[in-house]
C-alpha cells in the first residue's frame, strides 16, 4: 500500500506491505483522514515526545529509526474482518474509530507508532471493539472530524462550567474551535457565557463565530483579558453580595475559564499574566517542547491548572452523533483535500494559519 511516511524527520511517500488483520482487527481503507496540529509538532519534536512519554508508563514511545505513519482523525471503509472478530460490520461499511487496535491481546496507539500505521496510508488495522458506524450518510472528511471534536468536548466537561462563569477561548485553530463548539452545546444546559474567543487570523475569527462564539477579538488589536473583563463585570449590587477577601478585596467580576489551545511554547506564562484571579485555565493546545512559566504569578493570583488529553469512548461517540445530527457543521472546518502525494506541502500550508483550518488526506485522491 503507498502512504505518506514520516521518515528521519521528513514526509515522504513510499509503498509498505499491505497490512494482514489479525485477532481483533478489522482491515480498513482510509477514505479520509484530518492533519492534526499535533502531527505537525511531532514532525519536528517527536525526540522531544519521546522523552516525555519515557514518563508515562501507559504510552509507548516510537522507534525513530524506523518508518511512522501519522493519522489518528480518520473514516474508513471495512474491506475484511479479522480472527477472532463478532463480524459486526460488513465489508463496505463506513466507519470512524478511536485511534486504537487490538495486538496480541493488547491496546495500542495507531498512528503515533512505528507499529500501527495510521489514517496518512491506504489501509488501516483497527480495533472491532471500538468501531463505530457512520450514521446519516455523513460525509467521510466530516466524519474525521470526530477526533478533534471529541477533544472540545472532553476539555468542556473537564472545565465543570457553571452557572454565571465566562469562559475565554485562546487560540481558533481546530481544537479551539472544537472547544467553542462543545462550548456552545453545553449552554443548552449551564446557563454561562457569553463566550469569548481570540485568535490573529481572520478565517478562524470567521469560523469562530459559525461554531458558536458570541464574540470574537483580534489580540493584536485588543486584549483578550480587558474585553473578557468588560462582559464578565459584576454590578455594585452583585459585588456587594459577595464575600470580601482580605487580600484581594471585594470581588469585581464573574468566574473566569481560559481554554488554551495554542500549545505553544510561551503560551501558558501569558495566560498566568493576563488571567483574572482564581481564574480556571484548561491547558488543551499540545506543546511538545520544554516550556517556562512564572508559579509565582499563578500563586499570587490563586489560578486553578487543568491540563487535558484525549477523550473518553463515550465523549468520542457524541463528537460523531453531533456531526451526524447536524449540531455542529463539519463543513465550516475543512478547508482543503490533499491526496497522498501532496501531504507534505499541506504541512507547509498548515503554517499559515490565514488559509486553512482543516486539511483531509484522501489516500486515493490522485492530486
Amino acid at each position: 500500500m503507498r502512504a505518506a511516511i514520516l521518515r528521519k524527520g521528513t514526509i515522504v511517500v513510499d509503498t509498505l506491505p499491505d497490512p494482514s488483520p489479525g485477532a481483533g482487527q478489522v482491515l480498513v481503507k482510509t477514505m479520509a483522514c484530518g492533519i492534526c496540529g499535533t502531527d505537525l509538532h511531532a514532525r519536528l519534536h517527536a525526540d522531544l515526545m519521546n522523552k516525555s512519554l519515557a514518563h508515562v508508563p501507559w504510552r509507548k514511545s516510537m522507534d525513530l529509526s524506523k518508518d511512522i505513519v501519522f493519522g489518528h482523525e480518520f473514516c474508513g471503509e471495512v474491506i475484511e474482518n479479522g480472527p477472532g472478530t463478532e463480524g459486526r460490520f460488513k465489508p463496505g461499511t463506513r466507519l470512524t474509530s478511536v485511534p486504537r487496535t487490538m495486538v496480541d491481546g493488547r491496546i495500542e496507539g495507531v498512528g503515533y507508532s512505528d507499529r500501527n500505521p495510521g489514517g496518512y496510508a491506504e489501509r488501516m488495522l483497527l480495533g472491532e471493539r471500538f468501531l463505530l458506524e457512520i450514521p446519516n450518510g455523513l460525509a467521510s472528511e466530516h466524519a474525521a472530524l470526530s477526533e478533534p471534536l471529541a477533544v472540545g468536548v472532553h476539555a468542556v466537561e473537564k472545565a465543570r462550567m457553571q452557572d454565571g462563569e465566562v469562559p475565554l477561548v485562546i487560540g481558533c485553530g481546530p481544537v479551539g474551535l472544537a472547544v467553542i463548539a462543545a462550548l456552545r452545546l453545553k449552554r443548552k444546559s449551564v446557563q454561562f457565557g457569553p463566550i469569548i474567543a481570540s485568535d490573529f487570523s481572520p478565517k478562524r475569527r470567521e469560523i469562530a463565530q459559525i461554531m458558536g462564539a458570541d464574540i470574537v477579538i483580534d489580540p493584536a488589536k485588543t486584549s483578550p483579558y480587558s474585553t473578557w473583563e468588560s462582559y464578565a463585570k459584576l454590578s455594585p449590587e452583585a459585588a456587594a453580595a459577595l464575600p470580601i477577601s482580605p487580600v484581594t478585596g471585594p470581588a469585581t467580576a464573574r468566574p473566569q475559564v481560559v481554554f488554551e489551545c495554542v500549545g505553544v511554547p510561551g503560551m501558558i506564562q501569558n495566560v498566568f499574566q493576563g488571567a483574572a484571579q482564581d481564574s480556571r485555565i484548561i491547558v488543551v493546545g499540545v506543546s511538545m517542547e520544554t516550556d517556562y512559566q512564572e508559579p509565582l504569578i499563578a500563586i499570587f493570583k490563586e489560578l486553578h491548572l487543568q491540563y487535558v488529553l484525549g477523550y473518553t469512548v463515550d465523549e468520542f461517540a457524541t463528537a460523531l452523533r453531533l456531526l451526524g445530527d447536524g449540531d455542529v457543521d463539519g463543513s465550516a472546518l475543512v478547508t482543503g483535500k490533499v491526496g497522498l502525494d501532496g501531504v507534505a506541502a499541506a504541512f507547509d500550508e498548515l503554517a499559515k494559519p490565514q488559509q486553512h483550518i482543516k486539511i483531509m488526506i484522501e489516500p486515493w485522491r490522485a492530486n
